[in-house]
């Protein structure tokens, strides 16, 4: 339940807690104590989903950045495919043929 702390242990912290604090404040204590490892649980929730968005949102800048090297990269092709299908259309049109070796 508490990782290493036995229930031996927890007996022993207990008695020393009641002996220290008295009955009165003991239950005080623990109201306060567990009101802190709520806040501090919420709180520790709170920043781990902020660090998950921040990692989604860093992954999809990521794959954004790889969707437009691919969409420059296709562009890129098809103007040179353009480029040598004009170069062909202006040859054969002018009557040069194609180039035999």
């Amino acid at each position: 339940m508490f990782g290493s702390i036995g229930p031996a242990e927890l007996i022993l912290i207990f008695v020393i807690a009641l002996l220290v604090f008295g009955p009165k404040k003991l239950p005080e204590i623990g109201r306060s104590v567990g009101k802190a490892l709520r806040e501090f649980k919420k709180t520790s929730d709170e920043i781990k989903g902020r660090i998950e968005e921040e990692i989604e949102a860093s992954e999809l800048k990521d794959i954004g950045k790889d969707i437009r090297s691919g969409v420059n990269e296709l562009q890129s092709g098809a103007r040179s495919l353009q480029d040598g299908i004009k170069k062909e259309l202006t040859d054969h049109e002018s009557g040069e043929g194609p180039k035999v070796s």
